[in-house]
């Protein structure tokens, strides 16, 4: 169903059954997947939308980056399927660089007013809060939790199923299954919670916890850590994935304060 109001640029391909709401504007190159709903007062232009979506009043999708060397080439959003758009999200598409796309998983959560700068990548099942801000190229892993007005520098990685406190802020990566805070948002333990209701055994959970505290101890740099982690021979998929994700960083990730090093 269409509303009369809507504005549809005849590139536009909608499935029968979306819905598209009063006053909403669709531009060109934009595809709707099935049973997606457009409430109202939505702008979209230069996106491909999965199904089952609902996007929200006043949700931006698609514009141009903020990106001073975008000349105008043919770059887009992509947006999987189940994933709830909140009021006044903007999501920017790609600049020329990558794959041109800024991208946006399956089953995501993207509170009112959250910002995703172009060429962006939100894993599956991740989650925004209120206002939320992040920088252009930023890689967010499967299952993370960012916390409202939470800002974050352009080419930092959050780490699979991380979560960060509300008013956090970093230009640095967040390890994956950690909790994190401040400004920096520096590791703080493990995400324990998430990990329980993914299914993770208390057995591997420990073993994580006990790799992570080594990672943010203060008696040991990282590499330090990780060679006292190996040495333990205590390892698993989860601290597989940690050490990795380390040694991978190329802005290097924020585990411990400026005053724990000091």
């Amino acid at each position: 169903m269409i509303d009369k109001t809507a504005i549809i640029h005849p590139s536009a391909v909608i499935a029968e059954d979306a819905i598209i709401g009063p006053n909403v504007v669709i531009g060109e190159s934009v595809k709707i997947g099935s049973k997606t709903r457009v409430i109202a007062n939505v702008y979209i232009e230069h996106a491909e939308i999965g199904e089952r979506c609902t996007i929200s009043p006043f949700a931006t999708i698609g514009t141009e980056p903020q990106d001073l060397g975008y000349k105008g080439e043919d770059t887009k959003v992509v947006i999987g399927n189940d994933t709830i758009i909140k009021e006044n999200v903007t999501i920017h598409r790609g600049a020329a660089c990558g794959d041109f796309t800024t991208r946006v998983g399956n089953k995501c959560l993207l509170m009112v007013g959250s910002h995703i700068a172009h060429n962006c990548v939100l894993e599956d099942e991740v989650i925004l809060a209120n206002l939320v801000t992040l920088g252009g190229h930023i890689h967010v892993g499967f299952g993370a939790f960012v916390g409202g007005m939470s800002v974050f520098h352009q080419n930092v990685r959050i780490g699979k199923m991380a979560i960060v406190s509300g008013f956090s802020a970093g230009r640095q990566d967040v390890l994956p299954y950690s909790k994190s805070d401040g400004r920096p948002a520096v590791a703080r333990g493990l995400n324990v919670i998430a990990l329980k209701r993914r299914g993770i055994s208390l057995e591997d959970r420990t073993i994580a916890n006990e790799a992570l505290k080594l990672l943010i101890s203060k008696e040991y740099n990282t590499s330090q850590a990780i060679e006292k982690i190996l040495e333990t021979g205590k390892t698993n998929e989860l601290v597989d994935e940690m050490i990795k994700f380390v040694k991978e960083s190329k802005r290097g990730v924020c585990l411990k304060t400026f005053k724990d090093v000091e």
